[in-house]
Protein backbone atom coordinates (compact mmCIF):
# COMPACT_ATOMS: atom_id res chain seq x y z
CA UNK A 1 0.00 0.00 0.00
CA UNK A 2 1.77 3.38 -1.19
CA UNK A 3 2.75 5.40 1.93
CA UNK A 4 0.24 8.82 1.82
CA UNK A 5 2.13 12.25 1.21
CA UNK A 6 2.18 14.13 4.26
CA UNK A 7 2.49 17.75 5.07
CA UNK A 8 3.40 19.45 7.95
CA UNK A 9 2.29 22.42 9.28
CA UNK A 10 4.11 24.80 11.10
CA UNK A 11 2.31 25.00 15.21
CA UNK A 12 1.95 28.98 14.70
CA UNK A 13 -1.31 28.24 13.15
CA UNK A 14 -2.28 27.03 16.93
CA UNK A 15 -3.99 28.83 19.76
CA UNK A 16 -2.84 28.18 23.00
CA UNK A 17 -5.72 25.67 23.04
CA UNK A 18 -4.50 23.97 20.33
CA UNK A 19 -7.11 25.28 17.72
CA UNK A 20 -6.57 26.71 14.39
CA UNK A 21 -5.91 30.49 15.09
CA UNK A 22 -7.16 32.11 12.35
CA UNK A 23 -10.48 30.79 11.79
CA UNK A 24 -10.95 28.48 7.92
CA UNK A 25 -7.38 28.51 5.95
CA UNK A 26 -8.61 26.72 3.40
CA UNK A 27 -7.45 23.00 4.93
CA UNK A 28 -10.55 21.33 3.61
CA UNK A 29 -8.79 21.24 0.31
CA UNK A 30 -6.05 18.99 1.99
CA UNK A 31 -8.74 16.40 3.43
CA UNK A 32 -10.44 16.37 0.17
CA UNK A 33 -7.41 15.08 -1.57
CA UNK A 34 -7.10 11.54 -1.09
CA UNK A 35 -4.14 10.28 -0.61
CA UNK A 36 -2.48 12.74 1.34
CA UNK A 37 -2.40 13.01 5.05
CA UNK A 38 -1.35 16.25 7.16
CA UNK A 39 -0.95 17.35 10.70
CA UNK A 40 0.98 20.05 12.62
CA UNK A 41 4.68 19.22 13.38
CA UNK A 42 5.90 18.23 16.37
CA UNK A 43 7.37 21.43 17.82
CA UNK A 44 6.82 25.25 17.74
CA UNK A 45 10.25 26.43 17.62
CA UNK A 46 11.74 29.96 15.61
CA UNK A 47 14.02 27.67 13.09
CA UNK A 48 12.56 24.58 11.84
CA UNK A 49 15.14 21.92 12.93
CA UNK A 50 15.60 18.62 10.49
CA UNK A 51 14.56 16.27 13.01
CA UNK A 52 10.92 17.75 13.24
CA UNK A 53 10.57 17.82 9.49
CA UNK A 54 11.45 14.31 9.39
CA UNK A 55 9.32 12.21 7.09
CA UNK A 56 7.21 15.05 5.57
CA UNK A 57 6.95 15.39 1.70
CA UNK A 58 5.45 19.34 1.89
CA UNK A 59 5.46 22.02 4.53
CA UNK A 60 2.87 25.00 5.32
CA UNK A 61 4.89 27.74 6.67
CA UNK A 62 3.73 30.91 8.61
CA UNK A 63 6.40 32.09 10.57
CA UNK A 64 9.38 29.70 11.72
CA UNK A 65 12.69 30.44 9.61
CA UNK A 66 13.63 27.64 6.96
CA UNK A 67 17.69 27.38 7.46
CA UNK A 68 20.33 25.06 5.75
CA UNK A 69 20.26 23.61 8.66
CA UNK A 70 16.60 22.53 8.36
CA UNK A 71 16.79 21.39 4.82
CA UNK A 72 20.18 19.29 5.35
CA UNK A 73 18.38 15.56 6.10
CA UNK A 74 15.34 16.31 3.97
CA UNK A 75 15.80 13.63 1.92
CA UNK A 76 11.59 13.42 0.93
CA UNK A 77 10.86 17.20 1.31
CA UNK A 78 9.54 18.31 -2.08
CA UNK A 79 7.93 22.10 -1.52
CA UNK A 80 7.60 24.73 0.75
CA UNK A 81 4.49 26.28 0.92
CA UNK A 82 4.83 30.07 2.34
CA UNK A 83 1.43 31.34 4.17
CA UNK A 84 1.84 34.37 2.85
CA UNK A 85 3.80 37.01 0.25
CA UNK A 86 6.99 37.73 2.00
CA UNK A 87 9.58 34.91 2.34
CA UNK A 88 12.58 36.48 4.22
CA UNK A 89 12.26 33.96 6.87
CA UNK A 90 12.85 31.18 3.88
CA UNK A 91 16.76 30.64 2.75
CA UNK A 92 15.22 30.45 -1.18
CA UNK A 93 19.06 29.29 -1.71
CA UNK A 94 19.06 26.67 0.17
CA UNK A 95 16.02 25.42 -0.67
CA UNK A 96 17.01 25.44 -4.23
CA UNK A 97 20.40 23.96 -3.15
CA UNK A 98 18.30 21.20 -2.11
CA UNK A 99 15.76 20.90 -4.05
CA UNK A 100 13.35 22.06 -2.81
CA UNK A 101 10.53 24.59 -4.33
CA UNK A 102 9.10 27.72 -2.89
CA UNK A 103 5.89 28.73 -3.54
CA UNK A 104 4.05 32.19 -2.05
CA UNK A 105 1.12 33.43 -1.58
CA UNK A 106 0.77 36.79 -3.81
CA UNK A 107 -3.16 36.29 -4.93
CA UNK A 108 -4.48 35.66 -0.97
CA UNK A 109 -3.03 39.06 0.07
CA UNK A 110 -2.80 41.24 -2.77
CA UNK A 111 -6.40 42.78 -2.03
CA UNK A 112 -6.34 43.27 1.91
CA UNK A 113 -3.14 44.31 1.96
CA UNK A 114 -3.98 47.38 -0.67
CA UNK A 115 -6.99 47.54 1.15
CA UNK A 116 -4.31 48.13 4.27
CA UNK A 117 -2.84 51.23 2.45
CA UNK A 118 -5.84 53.08 2.10
CA UNK A 119 -7.18 52.74 5.49
CA UNK A 120 -3.56 53.83 6.53
CA UNK A 121 -4.35 56.89 4.25
CA UNK A 122 -8.02 57.41 5.06
CA UNK A 123 -6.97 56.91 8.99
CA UNK A 124 -3.72 59.52 8.63
CA UNK A 125 -5.28 62.23 6.74
CA UNK A 126 -8.49 62.17 9.15
CA UNK A 127 -6.33 62.01 12.48
CA UNK A 128 -8.63 59.63 13.29
CA UNK A 129 -6.84 57.95 16.02
CA UNK A 130 -5.88 61.44 17.51
CA UNK A 131 -9.48 62.72 17.71
CA UNK A 132 -10.78 58.77 18.60
CA UNK A 133 -8.37 59.81 21.73
CA UNK A 134 -9.45 63.44 22.18
CA UNK A 135 -12.91 62.01 22.49
CA UNK A 136 -12.35 59.42 25.08
CA UNK A 137 -10.05 61.79 26.65
CA UNK A 138 -12.56 64.57 27.37
CA UNK A 139 -10.77 66.58 25.05
CA UNK A 140 -13.77 67.22 22.65
CA UNK A 141 -13.07 71.02 22.33
CA UNK A 142 -9.73 70.64 21.08
CA UNK A 143 -10.85 68.91 17.80
CA UNK A 144 -10.49 72.23 16.33
CA UNK A 145 -6.83 71.86 16.61
CA UNK A 146 -7.05 68.79 14.56
CA UNK A 147 -8.08 69.55 11.03
CA UNK A 148 -7.73 66.82 8.64
CA UNK A 149 -6.62 66.59 4.97
CA UNK A 150 -9.16 65.55 1.82
CA UNK A 151 -7.49 63.02 -0.33
CA UNK A 152 -8.59 64.69 -3.52
CA UNK A 153 -5.95 65.68 -6.09
CA UNK A 154 -3.57 64.71 -3.05
CA UNK A 155 -0.84 62.53 -4.86
CA UNK A 156 0.34 58.91 -3.46
CA UNK A 157 3.93 57.59 -4.25
CA UNK A 158 3.97 54.05 -4.56
CA UNK A 159 7.32 52.40 -4.14
CA UNK A 160 6.99 49.17 -5.76
CA UNK A 161 4.35 48.26 -8.64
CA UNK A 162 3.91 44.41 -8.11
CA UNK A 163 0.92 42.72 -7.10
CA UNK A 164 0.08 44.85 -4.00
CA UNK A 165 0.68 47.98 -5.65
CA UNK A 166 -1.15 47.43 -8.48
CA UNK A 167 -4.19 46.38 -6.26
CA UNK A 168 -3.46 49.76 -4.36
CA UNK A 169 -4.17 51.70 -7.75
CA UNK A 170 -6.97 49.75 -8.51
CA UNK A 171 -8.49 51.17 -4.70
CA UNK A 172 -6.89 54.64 -4.98
CA UNK A 173 -8.34 55.73 -8.60
CA UNK A 174 -12.09 56.33 -7.16
CA UNK A 175 -10.41 58.91 -4.76
CA UNK A 176 -9.06 61.05 -7.20
CA UNK A 177 -5.49 60.51 -6.26
CA UNK A 178 -2.64 61.53 -8.62
CA UNK A 179 -0.50 58.30 -8.94
CA UNK A 180 3.34 58.02 -9.21
CA UNK A 181 5.44 54.96 -8.82
CA UNK A 182 9.03 53.93 -8.97
CA UNK A 183 9.89 50.41 -9.85
CA UNK A 184 12.94 48.93 -11.36
CA UNK A 185 11.62 45.85 -13.09
CA UNK A 186 8.19 47.84 -14.88
CA UNK A 187 8.36 49.80 -17.77
CA UNK A 188 6.99 53.39 -18.46
CA UNK A 189 4.46 51.80 -20.98
CA UNK A 190 3.15 49.59 -18.56
CA UNK A 191 2.69 51.87 -15.70
CA UNK A 192 1.04 54.36 -18.23
CA UNK A 193 -1.62 51.12 -19.07
CA UNK A 194 -2.09 51.25 -15.11
CA UNK A 195 -3.07 54.70 -15.37
CA UNK A 196 0.37 55.71 -13.03
CA UNK A 197 3.10 58.07 -14.02
CA UNK A 198 6.30 56.38 -13.30
CA UNK A 199 9.55 58.23 -11.68
CA UNK A 200 12.84 58.15 -10.06
CA UNK A 201 12.58 57.51 -6.06
CA UNK A 202 13.73 60.89 -4.92
CA UNK A 203 11.09 62.31 -7.67
CA UNK A 204 8.63 60.44 -6.17
CA UNK A 205 9.53 61.26 -2.72
CA UNK A 206 9.26 65.33 -3.03
CA UNK A 207 6.41 65.28 -4.84
CA UNK A 208 4.09 62.99 -3.03
CA UNK A 209 1.86 63.52 -0.02
CA UNK A 210 1.46 59.78 0.71
CA UNK A 211 4.35 57.16 0.11
CA UNK A 212 3.67 53.88 0.78
CA UNK A 213 6.18 51.10 0.29
CA UNK A 214 5.03 47.84 -1.37
CA UNK A 215 8.36 46.64 -2.98
CA UNK A 216 9.98 43.22 -1.23
CA UNK A 217 12.93 43.45 1.04
CA UNK A 218 15.80 42.65 -0.53
CA UNK A 219 19.62 43.94 -0.50
CA UNK A 220 19.29 46.49 -2.69
CA UNK A 221 16.04 47.75 -0.60
CA UNK A 222 17.28 47.15 2.57
CA UNK A 223 17.50 51.02 4.21
CA UNK A 224 16.09 52.14 1.09
CA UNK A 225 14.32 54.83 2.66
CA UNK A 226 17.36 56.58 4.99
CA UNK A 227 18.20 59.90 6.66
CA UNK A 228 18.68 61.24 2.79
CA UNK A 229 15.16 60.52 1.44
CA UNK A 230 13.06 61.07 4.47
CA UNK A 231 14.41 64.60 4.13
CA UNK A 232 13.09 64.99 0.47
CA UNK A 233 9.73 64.26 2.08
CA UNK A 234 7.20 67.21 2.09
CA UNK A 235 6.38 68.27 5.80
CA UNK A 236 2.52 67.34 5.59
CA UNK A 237 3.51 64.14 4.40
CA UNK A 238 2.87 60.67 5.60
CA UNK A 239 5.26 57.30 5.09
CA UNK A 240 2.95 54.10 4.69
CA UNK A 241 4.76 50.64 5.11
CA UNK A 242 3.22 47.58 4.82
CA UNK A 243 5.89 45.56 3.32
CA UNK A 244 8.92 44.91 5.66
CA UNK A 245 10.53 46.98 8.45
CA UNK A 246 13.93 47.07 7.27
CA UNK A 247 13.01 48.79 4.11
CA UNK A 248 12.99 51.69 6.67
CA UNK A 249 16.03 53.05 8.76
CA UNK A 250 13.59 52.94 11.83
CA UNK A 251 16.48 55.31 14.00
CA UNK A 252 16.11 57.87 10.68
CA UNK A 253 12.19 57.98 10.93
CA UNK A 254 12.36 58.68 14.59
CA UNK A 255 14.79 61.46 14.02
CA UNK A 256 12.77 63.06 10.84
CA UNK A 257 9.25 62.75 12.83
CA UNK A 258 10.75 64.04 16.32
CA UNK A 259 11.70 67.27 14.15
CA UNK A 260 8.82 67.49 11.73
CA UNK A 261 10.65 67.01 8.83
CA UNK A 262 7.50 64.45 7.86
CA UNK A 263 3.76 64.71 9.07
CA UNK A 264 3.41 61.42 10.64
CA UNK A 265 3.34 57.50 9.60
CA UNK A 266 1.35 54.29 9.51
CA UNK A 267 3.51 50.98 10.17
CA UNK A 268 2.49 47.84 10.12
CA UNK A 269 6.18 46.55 9.88
CA UNK A 270 9.32 47.76 12.19
CA UNK A 271 13.06 46.63 11.77
CA UNK A 272 12.52 44.19 15.23
CA UNK A 273 9.57 42.66 16.14
CA UNK A 274 7.93 42.46 18.47
CA UNK A 275 8.53 46.56 18.49
CA UNK A 276 10.03 46.92 22.09
CA UNK A 277 7.44 49.03 24.00
CA UNK A 278 10.33 51.49 24.88
CA UNK A 279 10.37 52.73 20.92
CA UNK A 280 9.53 55.83 20.63
CA UNK A 281 7.20 55.76 17.74
CA UNK A 282 4.48 54.38 20.27
CA UNK A 283 4.03 57.14 22.28
CA UNK A 284 3.65 59.43 18.66
CA UNK A 285 0.59 60.70 18.20
CA UNK A 286 1.16 61.23 14.87
CA UNK A 287 1.83 57.81 14.02
CA UNK A 288 -0.83 54.38 13.60
CA UNK A 289 1.00 51.31 14.74
CA UNK A 290 -0.34 48.06 14.22
CA UNK A 291 1.56 44.29 15.04
CA UNK A 292 2.26 43.19 11.02
CA UNK A 293 -1.27 42.32 11.05
CA UNK A 294 -3.46 45.05 9.80
CA UNK A 295 -4.30 42.87 6.62
CA UNK A 296 -5.07 40.30 8.96
CA UNK A 297 -8.28 39.56 7.66
CA UNK A 298 -10.92 36.09 7.07
CA UNK A 299 -10.19 37.29 3.38
CA UNK A 300 -6.70 37.44 3.53
CA UNK A 301 -6.04 33.86 5.74
CA UNK A 302 -8.49 31.97 3.50
CA UNK A 303 -7.12 33.35 0.41
CA UNK A 304 -3.69 32.66 1.74
CA UNK A 305 -4.48 29.25 3.18
CA UNK A 306 -6.28 28.19 -0.33
CA UNK A 307 -3.33 29.47 -2.13
CA UNK A 308 -0.89 27.86 -0.26
CA UNK A 309 -2.77 24.33 -0.23
CA UNK A 310 -3.69 24.71 -3.91
CA UNK A 311 0.42 24.53 -4.39
CA UNK A 312 0.95 21.56 -2.24
CA UNK A 313 -2.05 19.47 -4.14
CA UNK A 314 -0.34 20.46 -6.80
CA UNK A 315 3.16 18.85 -6.50
CA UNK A 316 1.61 16.05 -5.15
CA UNK A 317 -0.41 15.86 -8.41
CA UNK A 318 2.80 16.02 -10.53
CA UNK A 319 1.60 19.83 -11.68
CA UNK A 320 3.98 23.05 -11.40
CA UNK A 321 2.10 25.32 -9.30
CA UNK A 322 1.74 28.87 -9.27
CA UNK A 323 3.86 31.39 -7.98
CA UNK A 324 7.27 29.81 -7.71
CA UNK A 325 9.62 31.49 -6.29
CA UNK A 326 12.82 29.25 -7.24
CA UNK A 327 11.58 27.50 -10.22
CA UNK A 328 15.34 26.64 -10.69
CA UNK A 329 15.08 23.93 -7.89
CA UNK A 330 13.17 21.55 -10.56
CA UNK A 331 16.47 21.06 -12.66
CA UNK A 332 17.76 19.39 -9.57
CA UNK A 333 18.03 15.83 -9.75
CA UNK A 334 17.03 15.39 -5.69
CA UNK A 335 13.73 16.50 -7.08
CA UNK A 336 13.67 15.21 -9.62
CA UNK A 337 13.67 12.11 -8.05
CA UNK A 338 11.53 12.52 -5.11
CA UNK A 339 8.47 13.85 -7.97
CA UNK A 340 9.60 10.54 -9.53
CA UNK A 341 8.42 8.47 -6.58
Amino acid sequence: MPQPFRVGLTRDFLKPDGSVGFGDIGLDMLDQTQGLRWDFLPYDEPILTSESIDGYDALLVLGPRVTRDTLVKAEQLIIVARFGVGYDNIEVSSCTDNGVVLTITPDGVRRPVAVSVMTYILALSHKLCIKDRLTRNGRWNDKLSYMGNGITSRTLGIIGLGNIGQEIISLAKPFDLRLLATDPYITREKAKSLGVKLVDLETLLSQSDFVSISCALTESTHHLINTKRLSLMKKTAYLINTARGPIVDEKALIDALKKGQIAGAGLDVFEIEPIDPNNPLLSMENVIVTPHAICWTDECFLGNGKSACQSIIDVFKGKIPKHVVNPEAFEHPKLEKRLNH
